[in-house]
């Protein structure tokens, strides 16, 4: 399959790249244009997705901005990694829960490779960490299909600032904190970038 891998180093603003996004879905759909990976940082927002409640908003005087994604309300900056993908389920099998494994198993394959042990729940979507005996969410996940065009994705907290999330409700999840990969391991996480890549392409091919 033609699949465009893009980095994107410098943070950018989250409707930009949604914008960007929508623009490639629109050209596999109509145009043929290679399926997209896309790495980037996004600049400090609160998000929304389409099951998004305004009683997860627990500091009133923050802005959400709200977005065709699934999920609820969740947080981005540039301590974040995101994983945008725009991928023709068309071309491949049309089963979403078949895709959200394909991304769980990324994630967890991932961190894995770091020794850090996580896994996918059912109940909650996302991945997960036992840290320190308390469960800790690390991995946000949020889709959208059109036509069997599935993109948005995923992201990995990596030297996120956890204290902005104490003015949510993540993903609207009560009861679960988030944690981020420098407060489990001291590591640089060389490489972080290509081993997803790396993970995802075998998971999606496989």
């Amino acid at each position: 399959m033609n699949i465009e891998i893009k980095i994107t180093k410098k943070p950018i603003e989250y409707h930009l790249a949604i914008k960007k996004l929508e623009e490639r879905v629109l050209g596999v759909k109509e145009h043929d244009k290679p399926e997209l990976i896309w790495i980037l940082k996004h600049k400090a927002v609160y998000t929304g997705g389409t099951s998004f409640s305004k009683k997860d908003i627990l500091e009133k005087d923050i802005n959400v901005l709200k977005t065709n994604r699934g999920g609820k309300i969740t947080y981005h900056d540039p301590g974040q990694l995101i994983f945008y993908f725009v991928i023709n389920l068309n071309k491949r099998k049309k089963d979403i829960r078949w895709f959200v494994n394909v991304v769980e198993k990324t994630v967890i394959q991932t961190l894995k490779f770091y020794n850090i042990k996580s896994f996918a729940d059912k109940k909650n979507i996302g991945i997960w960490i036992n840290h320190q005996n308390e469960i800790k969410k690390i991995s946000s996940i949020g889709l959208k299909v059109k036509k069997w065009i599935i993109y948005h994705g995923f992201s990995i907290n990596i030297s996120t600032n956890l204290k902005s999330f104490k003015k949510i409700v993540p993903c609207g999840i009560k009861n679960k904190q988030v944690t981020n990969l420098k407060e489990i391991k001291n590591s640089n996480f060389h490489n972080l970038n290509k081993v997803l890549i790396s993970n995802f392409l075998k998971n999606l091919e496989g």
